[in-house]
């Protein structure tokens, strides 16, 4: 059965999913007479009040599970390199702190 998207939307069984879509007074003022309540099983519903969506690591199973870190990359992460296996420049920190002249650079290029 093939339907359009207006009625594929508003049959649903959320009230606040169908709500979202389109006929929004209708929709609640049914819901509110009928005292129907939402289970907040799908997606849209669920973003809509702002609660994790039950896909991917909002499941349940998913959401209580510690990651330890292996020994091996906790002792990657933790290691300090030394500053002998650095380059650094036999002129670095020897600057006298006197200002650079700038008559000395040319600034046609930049004008």
């Amino acid at each position: 059965m093939l339907m359009g998207i207006t009625k594929a939307s508003l049959a649903t069984d959320s009230w606040l999913s169908a709500a979202s879509f389109q006929e929004t007074t209708r929709v609640l003022t049914d819901a509110a007479i009928n005292c129907r309540s939402d289970k907040l099983n799908g997606l849209k519903e669920n973003v809509i009040i702002g609660k994790l969506i039950p896909a991917g690591t909002g499941i349940n199973r998913y959401r209580n599970i510690q990651v330890q870190p292996t020994e091996e990359a906790r002792a990657a992460a933790y290691t300090i390199p030394s500053y002998e296996d650095q380059y650094y420049s036999p002129d670095f920190g020897q600057a006298t702190g006197a200002a650079v002249p700038l008559d000395d650079y040319g600034y046609s290029d930049y004008r």
